[in-house]
């Protein structure tokens, strides 16, 4: 699989996530599965990195793919405190619990995700079609290029 693929394919399976999480009344099952694609998000997230890192795309993109992987084990191990329900009950301060900050973090990471998967896909994807190279008049938004012949 290409790499542009894989860098654009976690952007879906990060919106996915989310909208398996906030189906109402969601059976163990759907649970499992954000949990099996919490893992697929990690592994992902250090093959797009490993990826990107060999490339010579320019360095602010390899540091976003860092970071994208470093938040996604730091996502995934918020999961395992939430799955075990580390501080569920154990209020801080005006009801505010300790799993509820975990909770919190965990999505807030997963936005922090989905938005710097999101830029590395659409960096690379440039840099690799040289779109940098082409700048367009002002007010221009111009018409997609067709593909180019195989």
């Amino acid at each position: 699989m290409k790499l542009w693929m894989t860098l654009y394919a976690m952007i879906w399976i990060v919106f996915i996530e989310f909208m398996l999480e906030m189906t109402p009344g969601a059976s163990i099952v759907l649970r499992y599965l954000h949990i099996a694609l919490g893992l697929v998000i990690i592994v992902l997230a250090s093959y797009n990195f490993n990826g990107v890192r060999l490339t010579a795309v320019p360095g602010r993109v390899k540091r976003i793919a860092k970071s994208t992987f470093s938040l996604s084990v730091v996502c995934g191990i918020l999961g395992i405190l939430l799955y075990f329900g580390t501080g569920a009950a154990s209020p801080i301060l005006f009801g505010i619990t300790f799993g509820g900050i975990i909770l919190f973090l965990h999505v807030m990471i997963g936005f922090a995700i989905i938005t710097q998967a999101a830029a590395v896909a659409i960096a690379y994807d440039m840099w690799e079609d040289k779109e940098f190279a082409k700048e367009t008049a002002p007010g221009e938004v111009p018409e997609m290029p067709a593909p180019a012949r195989q």
